[in-house]
């Protein structure tokens, strides 16, 4: 490898402080997610809601007066159709404001007597039940508003409400006489009168209905509440299965989310190494800019990328100008000596297609060198708070002077023979993936007591 990979000592505060930071953005788009959902599905809500009321309306009040109501569904409907435009994530002043709309016109709906109906005492506007209408905007703010929200809505309900009720109250008497020809009904029974007194505004009655509407809302917002900490909890683990997906491929992510911790195995199995290099890196670097280096890098880390995942390889890390993945890990196959052999002959082909790209833009080649070993290595979580997986031992160093060898033969990809040999035995294999190696003669490599056998792949284009 031609760059320093050079790492900084990390706090464990700094550590703790980064977790949370990505925790929180996953949340965040998780919550903005759900809210988006929660108001297409609040407001479809709204609107089943609204033609129920304006159907069972007239059948249970078969007078022409109730048409006054039945027109006014159609504000409550484009207050609905409003909030979804102008609703995203986090604190909203125009949704708020919408929302306050909605509970004052359904406050002035019930407090104030229907222009079109006879003149009755303003008593009677609670002999209705109409108030049971705000449980309907209460139960459709839980899908799509937080818990706060929830407890404001329940607030400005029982505000509104108590206006409303202190402006009858204030209002003055209109019907005395029917008051009073009720009162000489009743007669000495005058708990009676208060319950059917037409003018009664009934105060111990209204002040229940805030007290348990106030009950009803702040449970909602408590359930609320520990939706949006379970959303928060699911947003953690998704943050950590796309972790994952940055390592292994799909299928691997797949059965690590079903596992408990497997990382934390400490253990020796035999897995394909990997090491792919770009040569003389180093030198392409020099007089081009930093826009024009890291643009080749990206094309290349891309490719290769594509290419680990595809063949059921784990990216182990990137070095600089190279990589190093890992085929058998965190689980082993019957086909990892044949997926790792397989992959970098498909690395070299997507090279040969970046370089013919590049040809025709005018741009240098790019040289790729592959060194292929397999063998027994460590595997464990090492870390504290920043925690990697770490697969270390013979294996991997031998993979890794392998790959030097390509510029001392000339070549792509130098391959143990421990590899070649154990891919020719697993299942699933061809004789094309073994068509264009070479055989040549052992070589001793460092760190390992017996000379190694090894296998070329074709000459890089220069």
């Amino acid at each position: 490898m031609e760059t320093a990979d050079i790492s900084f000592p990390r706090s464990e505060a700094a550590g703790r402080a980064e977790v949370r930071q990505q925790t929180q953005k996953f949340a965040e788009a998780a919550i903005a997610d759900s809210k988006r959902k929660g108001l297409f599905l609040a407001v479809r809500a709204r609107w089943v809601a609204l033609a129920v009321t304006a159907v069972t309306l007239p059948i249970i009040n078969p007078n022409w007066d109730v048409i006054y109501y039945v027109v006014m569904v159609i504000p409550f409907a484009l207050i609905g159709w409003a909030q979804r435009k102008v609703g995203r994530a986090g604190r909203s002043g125009p949704e708020l404001l919408l929302m306050f709309c909605d509970l004052a016109l359904l406050t002035f709906l019930v407090i104030v007597p229907n222009p079109l109906n006879e003149r009755w005492p303003l008593g009677m506007q609670f002999r209705f039940n109409t108030f049971s209408y705000f449980y309907i905007f209460l139960a459709t703010a839980t899908l799509a508003y937080s818990w706060r929200t929830v407890v404001a809505m329940g607030f400005w309900t029982s505000g509104l409400w108590a206006l409303g009720v202190a402006w009858i109250y204030f209002q003055p008497d209109t019907h005395a006489a029917l008051v009073e020809r009720v009162r000489a009904a009743f007669g000495a029974d005058h708990r009676m009168f208060d319950i059917l007194n037409p003018a009664a505004i009934g105060i111990p009655a209204r002040f229940q209905e805030i007290v348990v509407f106030l009950t009803v809302a702040l449970t909602l917002a408590l359930a609320v509440r520990r939706s949006n900490a379970l959303l928060i909890s699911h947003a953690g683990i998704e943050r950590e299965r796309t972790n994952l997906a940055r390592y292994f491929s799909p299928n691997v992510v797949e059965q690590l989310s079903q596992n408990d911790e497997p990382l934390k195995q400490v253990r020796t199995q035999n897995v394909g190494v990997l090491f792919a290099d770009i040569v003389g890196f180093t030198a392409y670097t020099d007089g081009r800019s930093p826009m024009e280096v890291i643009g080749t890098l990206r094309q290349f880390h891309e490719r290769m990328e594509r290419e680990v995942f595809r063949h059921n390889g784990t990216l182990d890390k990137y070095l600089g100008d190279g990589l190093m993945a890992t085929f058998g890990t965190p689980f082993t196959s019957e086909r990892d000596a044949g997926n790792a052999l397989r992959c970098a002959q498909a690395m070299i082909g997507s090279i040969d297609d970046l370089n013919l790209e590049r040809s025709n833009r005018g741009e240098p080649p790019i040289r790729l060198s592959i060194g292929l070993h397999y063998g027994q290595v460590v595997l464990g979580d090492i870390g504290l708070n920043r925690l990697e997986f770490a697969v270390i031992g013979t294996a991997v160093n031998a993979a890794s002077r392998l790959e030097t060898l390509t510029r001392e033969y000339g070549c792509a990809m130098v391959a143990s023979d421990e590899l070649v040999q154990r891919a020719r035995a697993e299942t699933g294999g061809s004789s094309a993936d073994f068509a264009l190696l070479v055989a040549q003669p052992p070589r001793a490599i460092r760190g390992l007591e017996q000379p190694v056998g090894i296998w070329t792949r074709e000459n890089i284009v220069p």
